[in-house]
């Protein structure tokens, strides 16, 4: 198990912009490939974003395409979500996980290994 921190959330107004970093204090992460989740109230947790281990490689759900960006630093062990254009429906609890392999290999939670304890992000006027 990785100990994973998530960090950044907080309110926003529509149309605004926040970071979430998810760090990995002692622990090399350009191994696996690491995605986002988020999960609101009432709702599933679904897959956002997932980059590999060298970063080289990003995938991106339909409805955050054109928004999200996804990075990582392996030097510092942590991995990015630049959210832009923030929209009310993508107030979530946003989790990261590291994946089972070295690629993205869709979102299929049990394919993840180790979670953080979420931050949440939360849009609204």
């Amino acid at each position: 198990q990785v100990q994973l921190l998530e960090s950044g959330g907080g309110l926003v107004q529509p149309g605004g912009s926040l970071r979430l970093s998810c760090a990995a204090p002692g622990f090399s992460l350009q191994y696996y490939g690491i995605a986002w989740f988020r999960q609101a109230p009432g709702k599933e947790r679904e897959g956002v974003s997932c980059i590999i281990g060298s970063g080289g490689s990003t995938d991106y759900a339909d409805s955050v395409k054109g928004r999200f960006t996804i990075s990582r630093d392996n030097a510092k062990n942590t991995v990015y979500l630049q959210m832009n254009s923030l929209k009310p429906e993508d107030t979530a609890v946003y989790y990261c996980a590291t994946g089972r392999s070295y690629y993205c290999l869709g979102y299929d939670p049990q394919q993840f290994g180790s979670w953080g304890q979420g931050t949440q992000v939360t849009v609204s006027s």
